[in-house]
């Protein structure tokens, strides 16, 4: 039993990475970016190329990623997010077709397949990345022996929620986001810089879901549209926990990710997943929002 806690606490390490920056953008932006997921899907291939092309292990593609995915967001706030504040639905369809053209465009190595130019560790095939050796093998932790992998997960995750925690609560970063979250209209009265504060954040959410790409990218196959599931995922670890609390979304992603362990395990994946949305429908049932609601929805 407590091997199976342990996979579900490292499933809910990625879940929470995946959530942190949809907490900080639903949240404090009022956006639904169904982009998130393909932030995954990149920060996995940045962990590919990095492999591939530089003989860069996974420790060296977190750090990486987390650059090349914040800019990703960055530039995706500010050529069509920004345009689009206040208009809920017309921010999922612009995000819908962002994550579509990240998709095709790793599928079609950038456009450069047309030339005949193809580009190693891109494509439509699958990919892995090898975890280093150090991260190979088993720990023995009281008695268990535990999966060195798995492990280095969820220190790794434990060290950015902290990270993230001290940036919303230590920093004035973090206050200002906290404000926009609050009443953004009075935040601007205030005199923060609305526009440039949601830009930093939404480049913070891309960059921890870069991360959260590699790590998977550690135990799972790499495809091109590996991060469309995970969106969902990370909004129901949010609309769970309630939006823009923080320790509503680490509580959410343990629950979702714990019972869908237990229940996969007794059954089989398909019926853990259709649990777990069980889960969520009942918790919005009961308490529209959110378990730990710092805003209501």
């Amino acid at each position: 039993m407590f091997d199976i806690l342990f996979i579900g606490l490292s499933l809910s390490s990625i879940l929470l990475l995946v959530a942190l920056g949809l907490a900080v953008t639903y949240g404090a932006m009022g956006i639904i970016n169904m982009a998130h997921g393909e932030m995954v899907m990149l920060g996995a291939y940045v962990a590919v190329l990095a492999n591939t092309w530089l003989g860069a292990n996974l420790l060296v593609a977190i750090p990486l990623a987390f650059v090349v995915t914040a800019l990703f967001g960055l530039v995706i706030e500010w050529l069509v997010v920004r345009r689009l504040y206040g208009r809920l639905l017309d921010t999922l369809l612009a995000t819908w077709g962002i994550a579509i053209v990240l998709q095709q465009a790793i599928r079609l190595e950038f456009g450069l397949s047309f030339l005949g130019i193809h580009i190693k560790g891109l494509g439509s095939g699958l990919q892995n990345v090898p975890v280093p050796g150090a991260l190979q093998g088993t720990v023995s932790v009281l008695g268990q022996d535990l999966n060195a992998y798995r492990i280095f997960i969820v220190v790794m995750t434990l060290l950015l929620t902290l990270a993230t925690w001290a940036v919303m609560y230590r920093t004035s970063l973090g206050m200002k986001v906290r404000a926009i979250i609050a009443n953004p209209q009075m935040a601007a009265a205030c005199g923060i810089d609305v526009k440039r504060t949601n830009a930093v954040s939404f480049a913070l959410g891309s960059g921890l879901a870069g991360v959260a790409g590699v790590l998977m990218a550690g135990f799972k196959t790499v495809a091109p549209d590996m991060g469309a599931t995970m969106v969902v995922d990370g909004f129901m670890v949010v609309v769970t926990g309630g939006v823009g609390s923080l320790f509503g979304t680490i509580a959410a992603s343990g629950l979702l990710g714990e019972f869908n362990a237990l229940v996969a395990v007794i059954s089989n994946d398909i019926i853990g997943r259709a649990a777990v949305f069980a889960v969520v429908i009942g918790v919005i049932l009961v308490k529209p929002a959110g378990l730990f609601n710092f805003k209501g929805r």
